[in-house]
């Protein structure tokens, strides 16, 4: 009797263990169910709605097709004032930042050894005219006896070969009168242009060799920018080309943008690449010269051409993708589109890159947005839903 009173119990303590979990799984069954019906009722309401700013329509813009530059200013005309012959300097007195005129004596080498050699020059070129003189007297008289058959032919002959050395060595005594001449004149040293002096590289009583460095002097009243570009880029440049820089130190503000900057054109473009680095020489006039220094540096885009193309900010174009797409707004849900960019410009400040793969008009998510994803739902206001595509407009800007 106690047996089965003992199996009995055990049998209602296991039906009430099975029948309080089976309570327990359909409660939480029934809490799961609910928390998704109402997950989903939450999303089936949930709409974005995007105003005017969050929103951008595609549409066909002016982009200018540009090339990034930058460079050093130099002057067009520059000459660095050199020693032509060597000996002690003296009368250095010009300095950096110093004015010089064009033939302006800059400084003079210690004449007295130059004035000796030509004094030298000088006495043995009257020596040769002196022996050159008794050889012609000579040969006239050696050529009236022989008219008159006192001597021969041949005594005639060498006084003439004697007549033709005696001038050769004059004319070569005053051909060595002139080099002295000149060296004399070399001592003094003067400025070829008209400029400022940018470096003295010596010191007056400093005894220089030939083709010392002396001082530099540029011309600052035209000034150009020397650029470097890929051999790639600098197929497109020609002279005559607009170009926008930005230089250290000065400038023209433009009234947009408030940056200072300065207009140039290209005047040269280098025939051959540098050695080693490939790179192709461009040269850039100012337009205005003033209140530059040479070596300041410069950058800026050229202008190489303008295409009409479909456009977009480049914000817009979302790149957490392998490949750039967009999120277009199509029947009121978000879909992700990809797009092929190109060409890159500055519109009203805002850049600009050109798009394929996505037609005219269509409205897409601008980048501020942030990323949204595919198929939620959206409901665009009055405002950015009437909006029409922004004209048409001119950018610049590096790709």
């Amino acid at each position: 009797m106690k047996r089965t009173m003992k199996w009995a119990i055990a049998a209602l303590v296991l039906v009430l263990l099975a029948a309080g979990a089976l309570r327990a799984i359909g409660a939480r069954k029934a809490q799961q169910a609910k928390l998704a019906a109402g997950t989903g009722s939450a999303a089936i309401e949930t709409v974005v709605e995007l105003s005017a700013t969050d929103v951008v329509r595609v549409a066909r813009r002016e982009l200018a097709e540009t090339l990034p530059v930058s460079g050093t200013l130099r002057a067009v005309d520059s000459a660095q004032v050199k020693a032509r012959v060597a000996g002690e300097l003296i009368g250095l007195t010009v300095r950096e930042g110093d004015t010089v005129a064009a033939g302006q004596v800059i400084a003079r080498i210690d004449p007295v050894e130059y004035q000796s050699r030509m004094r030298q020059a000088q006495e043995q070129a009257e020596s040769s005219r002196a022996q050159a003189e008794v050889a012609q007297r000579t040969f006239d008289n050696n050529k009236a006896l022989v008219e008159q058959g006192f001597i021969s032919r041949t005594a005639l002959e060498t006084s003439q070969s004697n007549l033709n050395s005696a001038l050769s060595t004059h004319r070569a005594a005053l051909a060595a009168v002139e080099m002295t001449r000149k060296s004399l004149d070399d001592t003094v040293l003067k400025s070829p242009i008209a400029g400022q002096v940018a470096q003295r590289l010596a010191q007056s009583g400093e005894r220089v060799a030939i083709d010392a460095k002396i001082i530099e002097v540029v011309d600052l009243s035209r000034i150009e920018v020397e650029a470097t570009l890929a051999a790639a880029d600098s197929v497109a440049v020609r002279v005559g080309q607009r170009a926008t820089l930005q230089i250290e130190g000065g400038g023209v503000a433009d009234p947009k943008s408030g940056e200072r900057t300065v207009g140039a054109s290209v005047v040269r473009v280098n025939p051959s690449a540098q050695a080693g680095s490939r790179s192709v020489l461009v040269y850039l006039r100012l337009d205005r010269s003033t209140g530059f220094r040479q070596g300041l540096f410069a950058q800026g885009t050229i202008d190489v051409g303008r295409t009409e193309t479909l456009a977009l900010p480049l914000t817009a174009v979302r790149t957490d993708k392998p490949a750039p797409y967009v999120q277009v707004v199509i029947d009121g849900r978000i879909a992700h589109r990809p797009v092929e960019t190109g060409l890159r410009g500055q519109l009203d400040g805002q850049t600009m890159v050109a798009v394929r793969g996505i037609e005219e008009g269509a409205v897409v998510v601008a980048g501020s947005l942030g990323p949204l994803r595919q198929g939620t739902a959206v409901r665009l206001s009055p405002v950015s839903a009437s909006a029409a595509p922004a004209p048409a407009a001119s950018a610049r800007s590096a790709p």
